[in-house]
């Protein structure tokens, strides 16, 4: 009887070890996006049929070229773990307060792998291309007015799990046409919540 009760404490002791170990190792793999600093450094970013934007640190950058929306965003990963971007999700307006995020399946999905080293900075990037989509009018609408609007991204570790989602509020900033894109909420889709 003595014999299995310490057998019984002993693999509960190894099961609580073990789940502790894997928390950590989760933790040492978790990203978390945030918008780029002001000092780092600008990004030439390139689409697949030739349009290229220029992001300075800190900020976003949109154009409407040739019938065709492109986005893109400086960002820097605060988290200890690769982050790779699967997709994105564009709102008509700035999306303020607790409103939640859209459903992962309505998210456009990225066509290229965009990774962000841990500490480092990287970037994120879309183009609509057909005029007929409702998001391609809304943004072409909030670049004209120079208005506000809210993009999600989805991105998860480097190896396939701890899923989230940030969203970035892209605002204009200035008189030279630039905006800035601004980190507003994150959740963890495969984790506890983190509010």
């Amino acid at each position: 009887m003595v014999l299995a009760v310490a057998t019984f404490a002993s693999v509960r002791s190894a099961n609580a070890s073990a789940k502790i170990a894997e928390s950590a190792l989760q933790e040492q793999r978790r990203p978390i996006l945030v918008n780029s600093r002001m000092d780092d450094p600008v990004q030439k970013i390139g689409f697949a049929d030739g349009q290229w934007l220029r992001v300075d640190g800190g900020y976003a950058a949109i154009a409407h070229e040739n019938g065709n929306v492109y986005l893109a965003m400086s960002l820097r990963n605060v988290g200890s773990g690769i982050a790779v971007l699967q997709g994105w999700y564009v709102w008509p307006d700035q999306q303020v307060g607790p409103r939640p995020h859209a459903p992962v399946d309505e998210f456009r999905m990225l066509t290229r792998d965009l990774l962000i080293p841990a500490g480092d900075i990287g970037l994120w990037q879309g183009a609509i291309r057909d005029a007929e989509d409702a998001t391609h009018g809304h943004v072409a609408s909030a670049l004209r007015e120079r208005r506000a609007f809210a993009v999600d991204i989805l991105y998860g570790d480097g190896v396939g799990g701890q899923r989230s989602i940030s969203r970035f509020g892209m605002v204009p900033a200035g008189d030279d046409g630039g905006w800035l894109g601004t980190v507003v909420r994150h959740w963890n889709l495969d984790g506890p919540a983190l509010r």
